[in-house]
């Protein structure tokens, strides 16, 4: 009799406390487990999970210990800059994205990670808002002023430009692969990322990175 090839599918790995709303699955092409964030979310996993998101005008920060291979990525939009303000960053403390970056860094560090491990690789920040072109823009911004205050470096990007991104991120090993998509056939972005727009403001790669 011979053996079979069928491959086992690993015990999916504990969800980590507080996340336990992310949506996480087997991905059958990827051969891995899986969380799916949508705006405003975040996921972090210390057992080696692919983090997936789709990208709009959003960013996406992807960070991780690269000693301990603890790893997350978040999901944000900012409101749009107060008009009173002088600076960009005058308003900082107030804007989502501070706290999706500090709840990211945070949620690292609690699991094991340090600080002086950290990597971290960015994206998104697109064009593709016809009422916000300037959002991606303001999020670039606000994502690298952030990081420059916390005395981190990026490690590699891939932002701004007028297509949405789909983007896999292996929390354990760092990689990513990133697929710019047609922006007339994934109307659900825009549609998604408008409504959330709404809700909130009234509430150059390097060989890590894979295009596919």
């Amino acid at each position: 009799m011979g053996l079979s090839t069928q491959i086992e599918r690993p015990i999916q790995p504990p969800v980590t406390k507080g996340m336990e709303n992310i949506n996480r699955y087997w991905d059958r092409t990827m051969g891995v487990w899986a969380a799916k964030i949508l705006p405003g979310e975040l996921y972090v996993s210390a057992h080696g999970e692919m983090i997936v998101t789709v990208l709009g005008s959003c960013v996406a920060a992807c960070i991780r210990d690269r000693v301990r291979g603890i790893g997350g990525m978040n999901h944000f939009m900012l409101p749009q800059a107060n008009s009173t303000s002088n600076h960009w960053a005058d308003a900082l403390e107030t804007r989502y994205g501070n706290w999706a970056m500090e709840f990211l860094i945070n949620e690292i560090l609690k699991l094991g990670g340090r600080k002086e491990n950290l990597e971290v690789k960015l994206f998104g920040g697109g064009q593709i808002l016809e009422n916000m072109t300037d959002v991606g823009a303001r999020n670039v911004e606000f994502v690298r002023e952030y990081l420059k205050r916390e005395g981190l470096r990026v490690e590699a990007e891939d932002l701004l430009g007028v297509r949405p991104r789909k983007v896999l991120y292996f929390s354990d090993t760092g990689s990513v692969k990133v697929r710019r998509l047609n922006q007339v056939s994934n109307t659900t972005v825009v549609d998604r990322e408008r409504a959330y727009a709404k809700q909130v403001t009234t509430s150059d790669t390097d060989g890590s990175i894979e295009l596919f």
